[in-house]
């Protein structure tokens, strides 16, 4: 079955284009989202990234309900881009001597199991570095690698909730919000990603690889940003402004007479020229109530009021090309359906559909990085369980058919057919 949404073919890159990460070798230990991020945008740069699920069910986001196509899930596929796919069951000795081999030869492993799980099986930081002193070693949790709660598992919710960062998300009157999109996965994935870019600029200088702690719950106290700040100046606990930041009168969602606009008039210079010379209302510069931001402040009841009555007088389109041509920031608010069809999307090319082996062709969202001497590879869907298992063993670690057929038996690629003998 094609995807619902009839989407054009992907642009080719030059094919004399360079790739930022070409060389690089990468094997990915993670599952989920935040770990996958990570790995995906080096594979779009050009990192040779090998992922290994355990066999069998493999990368939990396999079975996610949101959409499939192909046998594959839309979150699967949205996050393993660009990558090369391989089973091992790390419970079975050879297995683990497999994946030791692949780190020894690698330049990054990222890993985001709960505590413990790669010490365990003989792969952690000190066990591999011994022999790979260059490796770049990250890995991904929800309280990081040390301290007291480095044993606590936990996923982006229950971070946006400890932080605090969820309780500045929904409207004064109502319960905290998480967000809809998992965005502290999201950005932990994208910090990791630059803590590994970040390694190996050092490493290229001092000589030597490091060990990369990214946790979910420091990326969500971060991202509290300027609210987390203030509150460490004045004191003060934040509250929820719902879409108007410090409930700002002349910033949030207005309805126009056919929908909603997102305005966005955060100084006094957009102020006056929102007032003036889209409104025509040269009274609400010069009314004292209103002629400061302070003063727009105190009165932000009866400002917004004015404000949404003369909004609601007209179409968003009449609005929309009256403030950009006087420069004042304004949006639609859109649905999902609504802004994949938007000019902006078409423009920047940033949807596509690309190849894929049992859907036929699968959607793709380019990556949001743009680089002109070295824009991303040519993207390649996300592996199917276990895809590249044996291609991997024969390229990386030169095994022989024999020697792959021996690690079969094991049970190093999952349970053993019975029906095969040993």
């Amino acid at each position: 079955m094609p995807p619902a949404v009839a989407l054009p073919d992907r642009k080719p890159r030059s094919a004399d284009a360079p790739a930022a990460l070409a060389g690089l070798r990468v094997i990915d230990f993670t599952r989920v989202v935040a770990g996958p991020a990570c790995t995906q945008t080096l594979g779009d740069f050009g990192a040779d990234v090998i992922k290994i699920e355990q066999p069998v069910r493999g990368d939990d986001t396999r079975s996610y309900e949101h959409a499939e196509l192909g046998g594959e899930s839309a979150a699967f596929l949205s996050l393993n881009r660009n990558k090369r796919g391989m089973v091992l069951d790390l419970a079975i000795p050879q297995a683990r001597e497999v994946a030791r081999a692949l780190i020894d030869k690698a330049d990054v492993v990222v890993e985001n199991f709960s505590s413990a799980v790669m010490e365990k099986y003989g792969l952690d930081y000190p066990a591999v570095s011994s022999t790979n002193p260059g490796l770049i070693y990250c890995s991904i949790s929800a309280y990081g690698r040390t301290g007291p709660f480095a044993w606590r598992s936990g996923f982006d919710p229950i971070t946006q909730a400890e932080s605090g960062f969820m309780s500045l998300n929904g409207f004064a009157d109502g319960p905290p919000v998480r967000t809809g999109p998992p965005i502290i996965d999201l950005a932990t994935g994208m910090s990791a990603c630059n803590a590994i870019l970040l390694a190996l600029a050092a490493r290229q200088r001092l000589g030597r690889g490091q060990h990369v702690d990214v946790a979910l719950f420091d990326i969500a106290l971060a991202m509290t940003g300027f609210s987390g700040m203030a509150f460490l100046m004045n004191g003060k606990n934040p509250s929820r402004t719902g879409n108007s930041p410090n409930d700002s009168p002349t910033v949030g969602v207005f309805e126009a007479s056919d929908g909603p606009l997102y305005v966005a008039c955060a100084n006094d210079r957009l102020y006056q020229r929102l007032v003036t010379d889209v409104l025509a209302r040269p009274d609400l510069l010069t009314d004292p109530r209103f002629s400061s931001r302070k003063a727009r402040s105190t009165n932000r009841v009866q400002l917004r009021s004015i404000l949404a009555e003369i909004l609601a007088s007209e179409r968003m389109d009449v609005w929309i090309s009256r403030m950009n041509q006087a420069g004042v920031p304004v949006g639609r608010v859109r649905n999902v359906e609504q802004a994949f069809d938007a000019a902006e999307v078409r423009a920047r090319d940033r949807i596509c559909r690309i190849p894929h082996p049992t859907a036929g062709s699968i959607p793709n969202i380019e990556p949001s990085i743009t680089m002109q001497l070295t824009p991303t590879v040519e993207p390649r869907a996300a592996p199917r369980l276990g895809e590249h298992t044996f291609a991997v063993l024969r390229e990386k670690l030169e095994l022989t058919d024999h020697e792959i057929e021996a690690l079969r038996r094991v049970g190093a690629f999952g349970p053993v057919d019975p029906t095969i003998p040993a």
